[in-house]
């Protein structure tokens, strides 16, 4: 591969202006391991949790500290359940009966980076890492990030529907995330259902994990019905993995092919949610599922988990850029999980992840930027300055 494949990404363009105008890696690379900390039920229940769950490893989760590890349902679960016991230091999830009553809705905290708003920035690292070598790297020039860059300069006008798909990536080490999503996702439907009352909100589930697993993707196309989605997402866990890369192409993959409505007046959106990169030989089938995501006018926005490297930054911001999404990172804030990585980035604002989301959200309806509100905004990463800093080179980067 030479590059974006211009043609393609040109169609997609056309066919949207028509339509409107701390080092953690080692917690991935035992995955099978982090896995322990779920316990498991026999029978079909409602609750997450049901079982009593297996001893958790010292600073595994945050989260098991307060309850206790999680339990699997047998059956299709809804529901985070109350479970009993736990560690009671941050971080110690030994003993406690399956449940997840300590998960609270907006707990995970979050930064927000658009290398579209701060293009020259972003052309900057990818080069730098392109001539470092890093193993991996996904085989797109300068002129693809350039093309991309120029369309979502224009402003995109409102939308008045919206299909979003959650991509999650379940390997074991994923399982702090995925009781977030389970735990928080009827409050971010609420709040985007009381702020566009006739948005008509459908939401898929993608999961994937890797080669050798019980699955390497696996899909729930659009809902209309927000507690029909919440059933499936109920019903997933953490499992599998093993190596450090997982098989993201594949999800992103599968997600292009989702039943997304194809009119002007829908806004769609995929959250990527993930902590570890492609296998390097996979790194052309990464840059095919961006291109069909493109082309669908989908955008991305990745949401990095702990333990995240420099590989998966960068192919994560990548497709955020490519796409016109924007690149969230989960922040050690929460006190939830193990460390997550700085990005490489010179300021931005940490906020609730939920609130983050519900921005974002917010943006791809109203057509209009969304600067993070006063009381949203928890802690500076670097020094911003009236919501931008200045770098040695002189260059201004806006921080939100």
């Amino acid at each position: 591969m030479t590059g974006f494949r211009t043609g393609l990404f040109l169609g997609g363009v056309a066919a949207a202006i028509a339509a409107c105008s701390a080092d953690t890696q080692s917690s991935n690379e035992s995955d099978g391991a982090s896995s322990e900390t779920t316990g498991s039920s026999s029978s079909d229940g409602d609750d997450l949790g049901g079982g009593r769950g297996d001893t958790g490893a010292t600073g595994s989760s945050a989260i098991a500290s307060a309850t206790g590890t999680t339990g699997t349902t047998g059956g299709a679960g809804v529901d985070v359940g109350a479970g009993e016991g736990g560690g009671s230091l941050p971080g110690d999830g030994s003993g406690g009966e399956g449940g997840q009553s300590g998960v609270e809705p907006g707990t995970l905290t979050a930064g927000v980076w658009d290398d579209n708003r701060n293009f020259d920035f972003f052309l900057e690292y990818v080069q730098g890492l392109r001539q470092d070598g890093l193993a991996g790297l996904i085989d797109l020039s300068d002129d693809d990030f350039g093309a991309a860059h120029d369309f979502f300069s224009m402003a995109p006008g409102p939308r008045q529907t919206l299909d979003v798909s959650l991509v999650i990536d379940t390997t074991g080490s994923m399982s702090d995330e995925i009781n977030y999503l389970q735990t928080e996702f009827i409050a971010i439907t609420d709040a985007i259902e009381e702020r566009y009352p006739n948005s008509e909100q459908r939401w898929s589930l993608v999961v994937y994990r890797d080669e050798g697993d019980a699955y390497v993707v696996d899909s729930f196309d659009f809902e209309d019905d927000p507690a029909a989605f919440q059933q499936h997402l109920g019903a997933q866990s953490a499992d599998g993995g093993g190596d450090f890369p997982e098989a993201p192409d594949a999800g992103l993959a599968r997600a292009a092919e989702l039943d997304w409505r194809d009119d002007g007046d829908t806004a769609r959106l995929a959250f990527w949610v993930a902590d570890a990169p492609h296998h390097e030989q996979n790194a052309q089938a990464m840059v095919d599922a961006i291109e069909d995501l493109q082309a669908l006018d989908v955008h991305v926005y990745p949401v990095a988990s702990s333990g995240v490297d420099e590989l998966t930054e960068v192919t994560m911001r990548s497709a955020a850029q490519l796409t016109g999404g924007r690149y969230l990172f989960l922040t050690d804030d929460s006190g939830v999980g193990g460390a997550h990585k700085e990005p490489t980035i010179p300021c931005y604002f940490v906020t609730k992840l939920d609130s983050a989301i519900v921005r974002m959200i917010d943006i791809e309806l109203s057509g209009e930027y969304r600067e993070p509100a006063g009381d949203e905004i928890i802690r500076e990463g670097g020094d911003p300055q009236d919501r931008a800093c200045e770098l040695e080179s002189g260059q201004t980067v806006e921080a939100y």
